[in-house]
């Protein structure tokens, strides 16, 4: 497939929803034309919120067909793997910064019918996940510092979307490229220029009068 014809994928963050009514949130993620739903599981340590754990993924799962992009934002994801392949998760991404045995947790992920991702944080660079890059369906680049909604994109960081996208190309790769953090109206461009193959979007979304015309202008060419 050219690289001018990949679709562009959009994943409302449920970050930025109503916690109160999370089920409502995931209804309105697919409503306004979502592909994906981001879930951010954050423990308190690795990111200093706390936000929920496998429960609220199994809990959530009923509520649509749409495919959860669950990225864990905690420390040691291997004790954690098992609840959440079995709570439903389809893509599960782990940081490359949050665990020792990356490899193993990758290939246990895969071995549970999961879609194994690999993020890193704004100060790792690209050539670090070179080794297991094979081993993944997503690379999650965060451009802001993880932990937050509402911050405003690093521009810098979307330099690591261009390496990946050159290392997918050369070695014949086929994982998808996704950017989380800042993205909106004046940044979705530029991230998909870099390569770009799903955007996670949350307050731009679930804060708009209109998330569905969000949607479709986040995924309109560019």
């Amino acid at each position: 497939m050219k690289e001018n014809a990949r679709k562009t994928l959009i994943a409302p963050s449920i970050l930025s929803a109503d916690f109160g009514a999370l089920a409502e949130g995931v209804r309105l993620a697919e409503s306004m034309g979502g592909d994906l739903v981001h879930l951010d599981v954050m423990d308190g340590s690795f990111v200093p919120p706390i936000t929920f754990g496998d429960k609220a993924v199994r809990d959530l799962r009923p509520v649509t067909r749409l495919p959860f992009d669950v990225h864990l934002m905690i420390q040691m994801p291997e004790n954690h793997v098992d609840d959440f392949c079995a709570a439903g998760a389809d893509y599960l991404t782990i940081h490359f910064e949050a665990t020792t045995h990356v490899h193993a947790v990758l290939s246990s992920i895969r071995e549970r019918g999961g879609r194994p991702g690999i993020a890193l944080v704004p100060s790792t660079p690209a050539e670090a996940l070179t080794e297991v890059l094979p081993l993944v369906d997503m690379v999650l680049v965060m451009t802001v510092s993880p932990g937050f909604g509402g911050q405003d994109l690093i521009p810098r960081c979307l330099q690591k979307v261009r390496s990946f996208r050159r290392m997918r190309e050369e070695r014949g790769l086929a994982y998808l490229i996704e950017v989380d953090g800042g993205i909106n109206r004046s940044t979705a461009g530029a991230a998909l220029e870099a390569g770009a193959d799903v955007m996670v979007a949350g307050s731009a979304l679930f804060g708009a009068k209109d998330p569905a015309a969000e949607v479709a202008f986040l995924r309109r060419p560019w």
